[in-house]
């Protein structure tokens, strides 16, 4: 599980605002976050076949959330994706 103060440290990082903790550039931050716990994780335990798919449901939910953000601003995307280190 993710801890309150790296799902804080990720909101500050993703986000220009510090009142938007519920935006989808901060959601997308913190399933970042997990995303990462988890594939460090599944590393280590690799018969883990729910946290697999946990990973795996995450990791389409942020999909999701990134094409939102594509299409409503496509420079804050493109930003968004350079600050957490994603792949496009």
């Amino acid at each position: 599980m993710i801890t309150s103060e790296e799902k804080v440290t990720a909101i500050k990082r993703a986000t220009t605002n510090s009142k938007d903790t519920g935006g989808s550039s901060a959601q997308v931050a913190i399933l970042s976050e997990r995303i990462k716990q988890l594939t460090e994780h599944l590393k280590v335990n690799q018969h883990d076949f729910m946290a697999r798919r946990g990973l795996l449901q995450l990791v389409g939910k942020r999909r999701r959330l990134l094409q939102y953000i594509a299409r409503k601003d496509s420079n804050g995307y493109l930003d968004l994706i350079q600050k957490l280190g994603i792949r496009r």
